[in-house]
């Protein structure tokens, strides 16, 4: 596609038999100039919620666009309708990531493969999108270190960017920065949380905060040393106890609790919906293209 632009240019035109007489006459000339192609983005694991929720959000977004959807169920079936989408995308869903990439790299468009899959496939699919000059977006929760310290290795030789995302929720990322702020000024800390099923306990996000706070470097609760009493929580980190709170129905929820001489002080996030997670996959897909290398974590384009 090309945009018209179109110039006027002004010119005086100067009458032989009369150098008094000075008429004025506008020219217009127009040139096409290509617009910007937009990000075809490949969504493996298409047919998760999160995956189909990622597909109606891509395909909205300006500047990007869904190139195709990879998973192992509705093979054949287009992917816009088994997202609900009033009209079809023209997009068939495939089980062979290599066959997409093939076709995305030989058209020679910025290309961005998010990847919502297993961990112990993860390091071959974005293996596979490397290999085709192809970016990726890593949202596999539970990712084991050393896979990312592969994935890393592999960036660096390809000089190719990869983000992995142990979350992309922007509420969760300032919630994440609003505990470590608040870790410098109290020596008291629990986490709370709720889920709605007991996989994967204590969740990701626990986890993350507790890491955070830990690698500043603080003991915390040094008051409180019961750490083989059950009903206490599990402790992670350096002291930071954390209490799981799981009943069906109940919404997805963090809370740490931070306490001082006189004072409480507690920051939440809770998460209603897979929509949340949206924002931050559409920013994660605009930064990676620019990326060389691995970068863990949206929070550093926050």
């Amino acid at each position: 596609m090309a945009s018209l632009s179109c110039h006027f240019h002004t010119t005086n035109l100067l009458n032989s038999k009369n150098v008094i007489t000075r008429k004025k006459k506008r020219f217009i000339s127009c040139s096409a100039q290509p617009t910007q192609s937009s990000i075809k983005v490949v969504i493996n694991g298409a047919t998760k919620e999160i995956g189909r929720a990622a597909v109606v959000a891509v395909t909205k977004a300006r500047g990007m666009e869904v190139a195709g959807a990879v998973d192992t169920c509705h093979v054949g079936e287009d992917i816009g309708k088994v997202c609900g989408m009033e009209e079809p995308l023209e997009i068939p869903i495939m089980n062979d990531l290599t066959l997409i990439l093939g076709s995305i790299s030989q058209s020679k468009a910025t290309g961005v493969v998010v990847h919502f899959t297993d961990p112990s496939s993860v390091y071959d699919n974005v293996k596979q999108a490397t290999a085709f000059g192809m970016k990726s977006i890593v949202y596999v929760p539970r990712i084991k270190l050393d896979t990312v310290a592969a994935l890393s290795a592999l960036c660096e030789k390809a000089s190719m960017g990869v983000l992995v995302a142990p979350t992309l929720s922007i509420g969760s990322i300032l919630l994440q920065q609003a505990a470590i702020t608040a870790s410098f000024h109290y020596n008291n800390v629990e986490i709370v949380e709720s889920r709605a099923n007991a996989k994967d306990l204590p969740s990701a996000d626990a986890n993350q905060i507790a890491s955070n706070l830990s690698n500043i470097g603080q003991i915390y609760n040094r008051e409180d040393p019961s750490s083989d009493v059950l009903a206490r929580g599990q402790v992670l980190g350096d002291g930071i106890r954390v209490h799981s709170l799981v009943l069906p129905g109940l919404p997805s929820s963090t809370a740490v609790h931070f306490s001082g001489p006189g004072e409480v002080y507690c920051i939440k996030h809770d998460i209603t919906d897979v929509q949340c997670l949206m924002p931050g996959l559409l920013l994660a897909i605009r930064k990676v293209v620019r990326l060389k290398n691995l970068v863990y974590g949206l929070e550093k384009f926050i």
